[in-house]
């Protein structure tokens, strides 16, 4: 088998039309593809050189809870959420429909020093990882963890809140679905200044593969944009990063349609800079290495589009919103409860 060269956990094989793919974390090894006869001498392959167990079809995998059926299949981490709530006894807690108030804005020491920070550095990383299936509370995680140091009383109460919300859907899952088309789409956002104790912007972009939700960021920018445009057009700059390794591996695991992939925004400034040739004055302060992105639309490798900022996907890694909004990107991203009551 070879080994992807952009993700180095990922192995393939190619027969023809045939393929097996393998993902390997640690000893735990996932095995997927349509040449059946090649999987199954294969597993008898690593069960006569290993101690190796045969699980049959995928129903969980670090941590990660699948369920799959005609409709689709759906990724989530229902009892991981809730040993979370029961370590924190918030099993019994009244739910709220969002993570955090958009009127609260953390700073640090703000309030009482906690008396076990580890507790509260325990608990923020445990959300951390609930992060991979749920987008919907990554931004919120995102600013609890900046905040690792010298936690403070308000700290704690924001990261309640966020337990709050999740014992409203503990059990929230992303839906994979074949949606007929494969179109590669990228969105980015930024809110600008949104840090109230140093003034940086908070960047976020999603990557929609086929409709289905495959990769998000929520990250403060390492450095204090100027202004609204150069905010933006640092998170173009990410989300371009982003698509252009996704390409890479997709190729090598030979996606049906990786020709033009598209890259949506909400700034008409920063789509403008983008597709300028002529460094304006006010441009001249972003670093050179950001207008990278301009060859790959010069190339025709990337294309952008504008879109309304109501129909702004990546608001949810940007910045905190109230439940409605929440809930409205989450059934965009094909997030749901499967196991509410039907």
């Amino acid at each position: 088998m070879s080994r992807s060269n952009s993700n180095h956990s990922v192995f393939f094989r190619y027969n023809g039309d045939r393929c097996i793919y393998l993902v390997v974390y640690v000893d735990d090894i996932v095995i997927t593809g349509n040449d059946h006869d090649r999987i199954s001498q294969f597993k008898q392959h690593l069960f006569s050189h290993f101690q190796t167990k045969d699980l049959g079809k995928l129903k969980y995998f670090l941590g990660i809870e699948v369920a799959q059926s005609k409709t689709g299949i759906a990724i989530s981490q229902r009892k991981y959420a809730l040993d979370i709530l029961e370590e924190t006894s918030m099993l019994d807690c009244r739910h709220v429909d969002t993570p955090m108030d958009p009127n609260i804005k953390l700073v640090p020491e703000q309030g009482e020093p906690l008396k076990v920070p580890a507790r509260y550095r325990r608990l923020v990383s445990k959300l951390n990882y609930l992060t991979i299936t749920r987008p919907d509370i990554s931004f919120v995680v995102s600013v609890v963890s900046q905040i690792l140091q010298t936690p403070y009383s308000s700290h704690w109460d924001a990261v309640i809140g966020i337990l709050r919300y999740i014992k409203g859907v503990p059990g929230q899952s992303l839906l994979y679905e074949n949606k007929s088309h494969s179109q590669i789409i990228g969105y980015s956002n930024a809110d600008w200044a949104g840090s109230p104790s140093d003034r940086r912007s908070t960047p976020g972009y999603c990557i929609m593969i086929g409709g289905n939700l495959i990769s998000w960021k929520s990250k403060k920018q390492s450095v204090v944009a100027r202004s609204s445009a150069e905010a933006e057009y640092r998170a173009m700059t990410l989300a371009t990063c982003e698509l252009i390794w996704l390409k890479q591996l997709l190729q090598e695991l030979k996606y049906s349609d990786t020709s033009q992939m598209k890259l949506i925004c909400d700034d008409q400034a920063a789509l403008h800079i983008t597709s300028n040739p002529v460094f304006h004055e006010r441009t001249k302060h972003i670093e050179v290495n950001c207008h990278f992105i301009r060859q790959k639309i010069k190339s025709g490798c990337i294309c952008t589009s504008f879109v309304n900022s109501n129909d702004q996907l990546p608001d949810v890694f940007t910045k905190s919103l109230r439940g409605p909004r929440i809930k409205y990107i989450c059934n965009k991203f094909g997030a749901y409860d499967m196991y509410a009551p039907t």
